[in-house]
């Protein structure tokens, strides 16, 4: 009787293990990968064209980290900011890390808070 209670404590000790999971090797992520992210995204944007199409942007870039969108005298405007500097380790990224890209009807005219500020 003793060795069947010793022998189910151990098998649900071992149940209980099975649950767990531990994993090693290699990620696709490792604790520095927004600071290459956000060197990658200078790179990129520093070489932009001016008229290019939004699309092409988000295919060079990806999704951004925030967007908005507005109309203003029949013209179509929306912003897409990308993170490109860290200013506090909070784990959140806010847009005073980003640098926004502005597109009137679908061309870029520009990044930066100045241009930003011009259409506002």
């Amino acid at each position: 009787m003793k060795s069947l209670l010793i022998g189910s404590i151990v098998a649900i000790f071992l149940l209980t293990l099975s649950g767990c999971v531990i994993v090693a090797g290699d990620h696709d992520w490792d604790d520095n990968n927004w600071e290459s992210q956000q060197r990658q995204n200078r790179e990129t944007i520093s070489g932009l064209e001016l008229q290019a199409e939004r699309s092409a942007i988000i295919s060079k870039l990806g999704a951004p980290s925030f967007s908005d969108a507005f109309m203003k005298e029949n013209d179509e405007y929306r912003v897409l900011y990308y993170r490109t500097q860290h200013t506090k380790s909070d784990g959140e990224t806010t847009k005073d890390e980003t640098t926004p890209l502005v597109f009137k009807n679908d061309k870029l005219i520009g990044w930066g808070d100045e241009v930003l500020a011009t259409i506002r």
